[in-house]
C-alpha cells in the first residue's frame, strides 16, 4: 500500500486512517519505530510487536527448536558465580 501524506509545520506527519487500522495504531498507546535508509533514501515505520517478531523471525534460525535462551544464559550465571 502506498499513501500520500503532508509534513506539518512543525514537522508532525499524520497517517491516514486506512494505515493506522492496518497497522492497529492507536492514538498514545502504540510505539512505532521509524527507520530511515540513506541509501535508498527511505522511510520505514513499523510498530514495536512487528519489529521484535521480525527480528525474532530472522533469530529463530540459530536457536535450535526447544532451546530457552533464557535457562542457558542463568545456568551460565549460576556456574559462573558457583566457580567463584
Amino acid at each position: 500500500m502506498r499513501v500520500s501524506v503532508k509534513v506539518e509545520k512543525n514537522g508532525k506527519i499524520l497517517l491516514p486512517v486506512s494505515v493506522r487500522k492496518l497497522l492497529n495504531i492507536r492514538e498514545g498507546e502504540s510505539d512505532l519505530l521509524l527507520e530511515f535508509n540513506e541509501s535508498t533514501p527511505a522511510i520505514t515505520l513499523e510498530t514495536r510487536d512487528r519489529a521484535l517478531a521480525r527480528i525474532r523471525e530472522r533469530l529463530a534460525k540459530y536457536i535450535p527448536a526447544g532451546t530457552s535462551l533464557s535457562e542457558e544464559l542463568l545456568a551460565d550465571r549460576r556456574a559462573e558465580a558457583a566457580r567463584e
